[in-house]
């Protein structure tokens, strides 16, 4: 008998499916996720229950791992690879427009009096400077803004709202930035002159001040998604005229609040399209405050289509997205089904040397590319040597 490691009836594909999270010489880790440990308890009770290993004197001869016999699986073999790999999450998510940090939408609050002429339709976009509804048909514009209009602007007020009034008149080309300052939150004479050429292409009276009511201050441009008010009806200052997301395209996910570490801002992204078409996208914001579900705690993870034409213009639709966590470079790399798990703790992968003598070689595991099923592996092998994998 051959001094050495024997590995008995060894399901290969059973043993190296799912192996245990692994620090490598780089520090990253495979990410963690629910399903494996279940998988690891199999692997546990299929080790005790199933294999048998007996290790005969493996260094007796004084170096390098003797050979082991094969099993009567079919087995097929792979190259050792040196190269870059990068670890993804996969999650499910929903297509449609950016709205309010909590996802609810915009909501348009009239401060005029009157009764209500004119009304946006349902998927109408208004950009900044447009008309959104009309009282007693007089035109309310939308100005863009985070800040609330609440309160009738004159010259020689100051405040957040003039500077977005001044930011507005200059964005919008009625004034240049060296005629006034945009970031200013003075009302002074250049504020009102350009407030005047802006009155002038609405068709109202050129006063040079914004009465309340006359404008609404909203994050822009707009895209209506429903029309709340009826026309024809009285608007009293209060009420909601209709609901709005922005035009910006977003996909939405829920994020298990356990993996929040391992997603981050500007990670890159592949969307899935309900027709099966890929297109990129960017991690841009990862929420802070978990809420629970019916498949546990998540927090929100908003991401940016790189091409936002590609995505079309459905509305929570549903999405697949494919987010790079981590990614090494030149580090040796093996498919994950090369992978042994030795009774004692540990991986082994099984290499075929000169003559075909297999011997098993010990290695420590990094990254996880679970997409490709490839694995960052340090320890005495090289590119182009060959394992012993699962035959498919």
């Amino acid at each position: 008998m051959a001094r050495g490691l024997f590995v008995v009836n060894a399901d290969r594909s059973r043993l190296a499916t799912e192996p245990a999270a692994s620090t490598g010489s780089n520090g990253i880790g495979r990410p963690r996720r629910r399903r494996h440990a279940g998988l690891l308890v199999v692997v546990a009770i299929v080790l005790a229950a199933v294999i048998a290993v007996v290790v005969v004197d493996l260094f007796a001869t004084g170096g390098g791992s003797p050979g082991v016999s094969d099993n009567a699986y079919p087995t097929s073999l792979a190259s050792v690879t040196r190269g870059t790999l990068s670890s993804q999450t996969e999650l499910s998510g929903t297509l449609g427009y950016d709205a309010q940090s909590d996802g609810s939408p915009y909501e348009v609050i009239n401060e005029a009096s009157g009764t209500l002429t004119a009304l946006p339709n349902p998927g109408q976009v208004v950009g900044c400077g447009g008309v959104l509804y009309r009282v007693t048909n007089n035109p309310v514009v939308l100005l863009c803004g985070t800040t609330p209009a609440y309160r009738s602007l004159f010259d020689g007020d100051s405040g957040p709202d003039v500077r977005q009034l001044n930011a507005n008149l200059v964005a919008l080309g009625y004034a240049t930035s060296s005629q006034l300052d945009p970031s200013s939150d003075y009302f002074g004479a250049e504020t009102a002159y350009a407030l005047e050429l802006l009155q002038a292409r609405l068709g109202v009276d050129q006063t040079g001040s914004l009465s309340e009511g006359q404008a609404v201050f909203l994050p822009g441009p707009l895209r209506m998604t429903s029309v709340t008010a009826t026309l024809g009806t009285t608007a009293p200052p209060g009420v909601q005229v209709a609901q709005a997301t922005s035009t910006r395209r977003q996909v939405l996910v829920g994020l298990d609040a356990a993996e929040q570490s391992s997603v981050h801002v500007g990670d890159r992204v592949a969307i899935t399209l309900p027709n099966d078409q890929t297109t990129p996208g960017v991690v841009r914001s990862v929420g802070t405050v978990a809420s629970s579900s019916a498949s546990g705690a998540t927090i929100p993870v908003e991401i940016t289509p790189l091409k936002a034409r590609v995505t079309g213009t459905l509305d929570q639709a549903p999405v697949q997205v494919q987010i790079t966590t981590a990614t090494v470079r030149n580090v040796l790399i093996v498919p994950v089904d090369a992978l042994l798990a030795l009774a004692g703790g540990g991986y082994a992968v099984e290499r075929v040397g000169a003559r075909g003598v297999h011997e098993l070689v010990p290695v420590t595991l990094g990254l996880f590319d679970d997409a490709d099923g490839l694995v960052q592996v340090s320890g005495p092998l090289s590119p182009g040597q060959q394992l012993v994998v699962p035959a498919i």
